[in-house]
């Protein structure tokens, strides 16, 4: 791939998705096009690149190229501590506080595990007493997207589910040679899952979110990136609500109406 067709790819993938793409990653970026090469039965990494940037295939192929550069890193129980927090703290509090119905998003939703990590949680609190929940999870990715509305997953991928949860809330396959397991139908049916741009200037999730999940994101992000998408995502919290994000970010210096409340836990104040 030529220079210039590279400087072209990283400046288009920055635009529309906020990740950057320095020099050191286009060997990384021509394998992942390789793929969409084949696809479009463009001869070259170059011709694919004429095609893309013509009128007419931006479009569509923009898409599939976000998807083949986005990263999709995710595990259910990520970051168990989180989970803790919430399943000690939060939720009591809210239940103390007499919220009826916990609306929560998960913003980068991936393949689906982080949403119905928050799903089992909730729905457990809420068969002791707590309140209802519904969830919101979204991503840029709509092959991702697919993949979470299933719900079905490898059986190793669902090992870090507490037993109790796991006899609760995950079903295994009724053929012992297959070794999926899908999420029981209450779960899938508390979470609607949609397309959502954190680049975009304003987020369609409707009314303010109890708890917001945008976990191992920012870290793809520059920091005036980091600090439009961190801001929007606190004009979508109801005051008093939770902002969660991965172990390795930070919102140093964002001044921001968030007060730390455990290890990269928010509440808006």
């Amino acid at each position: 791939m030529s220079k210039r067709n590279f400087a072209r790819l990283a400046a288009y993938i920055y635009e529309e998705s906020g990740i950057k793409m320095p020099e050191s990653k286009q060997t990384m970026l021509e394998g992942r096009l390789r793929r969409r090469q084949r696809v479009t039965g463009a001869a070259t990494l170059d011709a694919y690149c004429d095609l893309l940037f013509s009128g007419e295939n931006l479009p569509q192929e923009g898409l599939a190229l976000i998807n083949a550069v986005t990263t999709n890193k995710t595990d259910f129980f990520r970051e168990p501590g989180h989970f803790d927090y919430l399943t000690n703290v939060i939720l009591p509090d809210m239940a103390a506080r007499g919220v009826r119905s916990i609306r929560a998003w998960s913003a980068a939703c991936s393949t689906g595990p982080e949403p119905y990590t928050m799903a089992m949680v909730l729905d457990d609190f809420a068969e002791s007493g707590g309140p209802a929940y519904g969830i919101l999870a979204t991503d840029l990715d709509t092959d991702v997207l697919e993949t979470a509305r299933g719900g079905i997953y490898p059986a190793e991928l669902v090992e870090p589910v507490p037993a109790s949860l796991l006899r609760k809330y995950v079903m295994s396959s009724r053929d012992p040679k297959r070794r999926d397991v899908r999420m029981v139908p209450a779960l899938r049916s508390a979470i609607g899952f949609a397309r959502l741009n954190l680049m975009d200037d304003h987020y369609p999730v409707g009314e303010p979110m109890h708890l917001i999940f945008c976990r191992n994101v920012l870290i793809y992000f520059d920091k005036p990136t980091q600090r439009k998408v961190v801001a929007q995502l606190v004009d979508c919290l109801k005051p008093g609500g939770y902002l969660f994000l991965g172990h390795s970010e930070s919102i140093s210096g964002h001044d921001l109406p968030l007060t730390q409340v455990a290890n990269t836990v928010f509440r808006k104040g």
